[in-house]
This record gives C-alpha cells, structure tokens and sequence, in this order.
C-alpha cells in the first residue's frame, strides 16, 4: 500500500521504486533493510525525503502525538 500511494507521485513501478530505494539505503547490502538503515537513509537522500513526505498525508500521527 506505501508503495501504491508513493507510485502516485512517480512514473516508477513497485519494483523500481524498491530496487532504489535498498540500492540508495541498505548500507550492509543483505537484502533487508533495518528501521535504523532506512531512517537514515532516508535522512541522507533528500529527494527521497522528499518523495515521502510527498506521498503521505501525516497529519493524523501530528495531532494524536500534539495531543498526547
């Protein structure tokens, strides 16, 4: 589903955009990203960056986190 709503902002297919991003982001190269690989390297790349912020609406996390 995350990949369908980030192909609505580019002309890559799902695999495309993963063959990317593990090129960009898995830095151990062992097929899996880690949540520390891909926060940083999403962190590091910033048209990624901007790709996902882009591509979801984090608006509800916002208010439940501003809420408490």
């Amino acid at each position: 589903q995350a990949i369908q709503a980030i192909n609505g902002h580019t002309n890559m297919s799902a695999e495309e955009f993963t063959n990317m991003v593990f090129q960009k982001i898995d830095v151990n190269n062992d097929g899996e990203l880690t949540l520390e690989e891909f926060i940083n390297g999403v962190e590091s790349d910033e048209d990624l960056m901007e790709l996902i912020t882009k591509s979801f609406d984090l608006s509800n996390v916002l208010k439940v986190i501003q809420s408490g």
